[in-house]
């Protein structure tokens, strides 16, 4: 979230004390496009085998340079994984 955002979410307690976000909430009306852009940005140097939508990541592989599909799939899926992990970005395998 932007620092200048902050104070937009800004909301008050029944005891009179301020609480803003300073990470994007769930709810807001920008979010899942915000979330979007920004996941499509940090993966952008995998997208020709990982493209993505909104928070699903989709890996396909062929085989190449006499590598086999599951050879050429294991290296997909470490480069992915260690772009997410660079990028603090996690996975749930559901």
């Amino acid at each position: 979230m932007r620092q200048s955002d902050i104070p937009l979410t800004a909301m008050s307690t029944p005891s009179g004390m301020l609480w803003e976000w300073l990470v994007m909430p769930h709810g807001l009306k920008n979010a899942p496009a915000t979330f979007n852009r920004c996941v499509k940005h940090l993966l952008r140097s995998v997208r020709d085998f990982a493209p993505s939508y909104f928070d699903d990541v989709f890996i396909h592989s062929r085989a190449v340079n006499g590598k086999s599909e599951v050879e050429v799939h294991k290296e997909h899926l470490r480069r992915l994984f260690a772009l997410m992990s660079k990028h603090k970005l996690y996975t749930n395998l559901k």
